[in-house]
């Protein structure tokens, strides 16, 4: 009899932690995925930083399963499915399944104005952190060649769109960079003069967080001299400013840099799926799954992490976040093995711990299920957490001492410039 073959897209969190936990199973895994590495993506802010480099975050798939003996490592592209005859089409190649796990996730999205990109980069892969670093500090570059006050001012404007945890760590690491990490560095400006603007839709900081943790945040910003523009929307990007309208007033912000960290938008690949099963997708693209996280009709097929729509108790989509990839990875691995034995598993229930978020240096929220609470204890916390969950220990070492120094020293070694040269940078004008 021939083993049952479970096929994965994605080495994220969700589909990593079905692979692992399909070790002991009487299967054979193919994980399949267009990076040949697991990127820990809370921590990209860091990178885009200069506290991290892109290695400390990620790490290679092979190297993260060798020696789970049933699991093959792919590289390579998915293009379509064939849910009839149960295969995967790859850019050059056919892969059949017994079952499909689908965990590609969900990219930034400008809601409909996709030419914003150009100018204003989120943070999704290692090449989007990589790409804000350079921009971040081209910005302090230029701004230190500039004689001209209005242009240099635009240099040293910083706009970060979404105050969601992407946002606010943003906010605060780049406020830390200019008041701390670059003070003295230069002669012409004073870092710390920089003007950075962090853009929200509602009326505070951290939406989904309880009201007193976003006034923690907001005040721990506004220590390291963030300006919080509430009820605020970006209209419009451009090289060289940004359009925000805040009620019925318009305002335009000359500036070279703008940080994207709001909207989401899933995977291509969660349409195609939903075009060849008939499945439904919400208005972000991301797939409506059953409570066992199967598709309509299709109970070979489990979508799981970012890209499914899994209605939680409270009748809302479960959150994009790592710990609810995590246990659904577990459960698909669970319902799978079960299956083989003949035995049925009850639906998917998400046990939610709690969310944190860090402003700063020794600055952060935390609320759990039994206690919220900010400050350097819930620093404390989010670090320990954030190590836990590096799937490498070698990486979590690195990261660990890479932080203390940074904690001590205030300095951030992995401000590396790359790409586009500062001279031709500073031809830009307004």
């Amino acid at each position: 009899m021939a083993t049952h073959h479970v096929v994965i897209i994605g080495g994220g969190f969700a589909g990593l932690f079905a692979a692992q936990s399909l070790r002991h199973a009487p299967v054979e895994v193919t994980l399949i995925d267009r990076r040949n590495f697991h990127l820990f993506q809370p921590l990209l802010y860091q990178v885009a930083t200069g506290g991290l480099s892109p290695g400390d975050i990620a790490s290679p798939l092979r190297g993260i399963l060798k020696t789970q003996k049933n699991c093959r490592v792919l590289l390579g592209e998915v293009m379509d499915f064939e849910p009839q005859d149960q295969r995967v089409i790859l850019r050059d190649e056919t892969i059949a399944y017994d079952s499909l796990i689908l965990a590609t996730g969900v990219k930034h999205s400008y809601f409909g104005h996709d030419e914003w990109e150009e100018f204003a980069p989120g943070l999704k892969t290692i090449e989007d952190a990589t790409e804000m670093r350079r921009k971040i500090l081209l910005a302090f570059e230029a701004a230190e060649r500039e004689t001209d006050p209005t242009q240099r001012a635009a240099w040293l404007t910083f706009v970060i769109t979404g105050a969601g945890p992407t946002g606010v760590e943003l906010a605060g690491a780049l406020g830390e960079m200019a008041h701390y990490t670059m003070k003295n560095e230069f002669r012409a400006i004073d870092p710390a003069e920089a003007r950075i603007l962090l853009v929200e839709g509602t009326d505070r900081v951290l939406p989904p967080y309880p009201p007193d943790l976003s006034r923690k945040a907001e005040a721990n910003l506004e220590r390291l001299g963030v300006t919080i523009l509430r009820n605020t929307f970006v209209t419009a990007v451009r090289e060289n400013g940004v359009t925000i309208q805040t009620g019925k007033v318009t305002q335009e912000i000359p500036t070279h840099t703008v940080l994207w960290a709001a909207g989401i938008q899933a995977s291509p690949l969660g349409r195609r799926l939903a075009d060849r099963t008939g499945a439904t997708v919400d208005r972000i693209g991301r797939i409506q799954v059953a409570p066992d996280l199967t598709l309509p009709g299709h109970p070979e097929i489990f979508v799981i992490g970012d890209l499914a729509h899994c209605v939680g108790p409270d009748g809302q989509p479960l959150p994009g976040v790592a710990p609810v990839a995590m246990q659904q990875g577990k459960y698909t691995a669970r319902q799978i093995v079960q299956r083989l034995r003949g035995t049925p598993m009850p639906p998917f229930r998400y046990l939610d711990l709690g969310n944190m978020a860090v402003i700063g240096r020794a600055a952060a929220v935390v609320n759990l299920r039994f206690i919220r609470f900010g400050g350097f204890a819930a620093w404390l916390v989010w670090l320990f957490v954030h190590l836990m969950h590096i799937v490498e220990y070698e990486n979590r070492f690195l990261v660990f001492i890479q932080w203390a120094w940074n904690y001590f020293t205030r300095n951030r070694g992995a401000r590396l410039m790359t790409g586009q040269d500062i001279i031709q940078i500073k031809k830009r004008k307004l």
